[in-house]
């Protein structure tokens, strides 16, 4: 049985879900498993949007069919050339070989290298501005590289103020029968998929983001469709707002996330210790994290979201804590900037944590690290404890 769903009458959800996946793109964790979006445009001439990746082939291949009933393929169009998107191109121009090809020309450089096909007879390239009229409906094409590979372009209609966004807008998490963003508790369920997604998929990119933020503030959008996670069709401003916030890497909000890596627990007492000093002077938004407890995805997408970061290092075999050293890495790699930042360390017999903690965060783009160097050794001492006072007095202020 197919599962299509009407989102206007031309405008068709063909997209399925992955509720078994467990690790996006073999690292994120999914607990909610994930969506696979592609659309079918019923014009004068039919339209695909994107494929989906091969877990769910069958079933996206069933959806086609039936929403095509029995009409020609025209058009496929290929924004996004990630193997999550077009694992079905050979299998789609098996099936409708009469189909033109759409895409940027870095696609096609791209579908000889995954699938080695040469679609130069069937190819249609676009470069930014061009247009496909289908019928009723004009589709203008935007390139969006590095947005967040160098292929990407995003599609708009025209007629209808529809924008095919590829993979910005999206969410981690499948689609659990509503098709909307607003059918969800978008601040609860919704915004933390967003923002982990943006962060950990697309964050290294601000830059190319903000690109295509400006081209697209130009456009009427009544609906973005991106290849993850719900349609938008209301309060489109409110995500728009907060890609400008994360591709800009400005704070959405006052807060500040503890992290921490301890080995035998002294590590985690001084953080949690500092947490509560900071909610006795007021501080509300404050999350502290277990490094080996969680994984990174969600700890970087909270360094996105706040103002004020702490990473409390034990010293392990006389460098960073690995869990530690991670997360700084995936930081750095994901162009992380514009932050006050605090360093505890410890260490039994040569504490190193706090100087290599602060060495990759110098390679980090407008990191503030607060003017305080707290050293336990070993355990908590009163010392340390009156330290964590006038360490809090700095992250307030800061």
């Amino acid at each position: 049985m197919h599962n299509i769903r009407k989102i206007t009458e031309d405008l068709i959800y063909i997209g399925a879900n992955d509720r078994r996946i467990s690790r996006f793109e073999n690292q994120h964790p999914v607990p909610n498993g994930m969506s696979y979006n592609s659309y079918l445009l019923l014009d004068e001439k039919t339209v695909l949007l994107d494929t989906v990746d091969k877990a769910v082939g069958d079933l996206f291949l069933e959806n086609l069919h039936a929403a095509l009933k029995g009409r020609a393929l025209d058009y496929m169009i290929i924004q996004h050339m990630e193997p999550d998107h077009c694992a079905l191109i050979p299998r789609i121009i098996e099936l409708y070989p009469q189909v033109t090809v759409v895409g940027s020309q870095k696609t096609f450089g791209m579908i000889q290298q995954f699938f080695g096909l040469d679609l130069a007879e069937r190819a249609m390239v676009m470069k930014e501005g061009d247009t496909l009229q289908t019928g009723a409906h004009t589709l203008r094409f935007l390139m969006a590289p590095m947005v967040h590979w160098p292929e990407v372009m995003v599609t708009y209609d025209e007629t209808s103020k529809w924008l095919f966004s590829a993979d910005a807008f999206g969410a981690f998490g499948a689609i659990n029968g509503n098709l909307y963003a607003d059918e969800y508790d978008v601040d609860f369920d919704l915004m933390p998929e967003v923002r982990r997604y943006y962060t950990n998929i697309v964050g290294k990119y601000g830059r190319q983001v903000l690109a295509l933020l400006e081209k697209i503030a130009k456009l009427d959008i009544q609906m973005i469709l991106s290849l993850h996670g719900p349609i938008l069709r209301q309060d489109m401003h409110y995500y728009i707002d907060k890609y400008s916030k994360w591709a800009s890497y400005t704070p959405e909000e006052k807060g500040i996330v503890i992290a921490y890596g301890s080995i035998y627990g002294n590590t985690e007492k001084a953080a949690e210790l500092l947490a509560a000093k900071l909610a006795d002077r007021g501080e509300k938004n404050i999350l502290v994290y277990d490094l080996s407890a969680w994984h990174f995805s969600y700890i970087l997408s909270d360094c996105f979201r706040f103002d004020r970061l702490v990473f409390a290092s034990s010293t392990y075999n006389m460098e960073i804590f690995p869990p530690m050293e991670n997360l700084l890495l995936e930081l750095k790699g994901h162009n992380m900037q514009n932050r006050a930042v605090a360093v505890i360390e410890n260490g039994t017999w040569a504490p190193q944590s706090g100087k290599k903690m602060r060495q990759l965060l110098a390679e980090m783009k407008d990191m503030r690290v607060l003017e305080s160097e707290i050293t336990i050794k070993s355990a908590m001492t009163p010392a340390d404890d009156k330290a964590l006072d006038d360490l809090v007095e700095l992250i307030i202020a800061a």
